[in-house]
């Protein structure tokens, strides 16, 4: 979706600033908060990319007001309250009034290193043989959903060729929307900064994202 957090190419919003040796964590409640995505995220009822778009759906005046944490907070409050696991009176008070949704699986402490080790493998076996190879030119589509999606607006509606083909992945846009799990092949695509940009552009310059097939026309 076209939300607070797509800023790419964007004016206005001033330079991005480095922070000197910068901490993991700028405060304990962040550790926690960190701790509980995880926790709540291994009990199954919501995809990487549903809470996604939890958090990219915060109105972009709040989101871009937000510490980086405190947008994961909001995000997760979302999907807390949408699988009934909360209400917004206990999330506010802090304390549980009713028994709510139970989940199918518990994140043990124990077992947390292995598991974050493990990592969340999305490639999946490909029904079909990948559209594109690697040398072609394509374009990408245009498009403005309400959902959302891991193209950026920066680069709808530009050519550019095809770098890499990374195998069949998980389609985020309709895992995110809670929708049955469908994978799509999954390409690295390069463009010139003049493509993406425009003539100001270094035209030695170049950007390169991975997009999924239906992100992708013949150009």
């Amino acid at each position: 979706m076209n939300g607070g957090q797509d800023l790419g190419g964007q004016m206005g919003f001033g330079p991005v600033v480095p922070e000197p040796n910068e901490p993991v964590f700028h405060g304990e409640w962040e550790k926690r908060m960190l701790a509980l995505n995880v926790a709540a995220g291994a009990m199954g009822h919501w995809t990487i990319d549903e809470i996604r778009h939890a958090r990219e759906s915060i109105p972009p005046a709040d989101y871009l007001s937000l510490s980086y944490y405190e947008i994961w907070y909001a995000g997760l409050r979302d999907v807390l309250l949408r699988h009934g696991f909360a209400t917004p009176e206990e999330l506010e008070n802090g304390k549980p009034v009713q028994s709510g949704a139970m989940p199918k699986r518990v994140l043990k402490g124990e077992d947390v290193p292995a598991v974050l080790r493990r990592g969340f493998p999305y490639e999946r076996e490909a029904a079909t043989p990948a559209r594109f190879a690697v040398g072609d030119k394509v374009r990408t589509i245009v498009m403005h959903p309400r959902h959302h999606t891991r193209l950026p607006r920066y680069a709808r509606g530009k050519t550019g060729v095809v770098e890499r083909v990374t195998g069949c992945h998980v389609f985020p846009d309709t895992g995110a929307q809670g929708q049955p799990e469908t994978a799509q092949w999954l390409y690295t695509i390069v463009f010139t900064g003049p493509e993406l940009w425009g003539r100001d552009a270094d035209p030695s310059s170049s950007v390169s994202i991975e997009a999924w097939e239906s992100y992708l026309e013949p150009a």
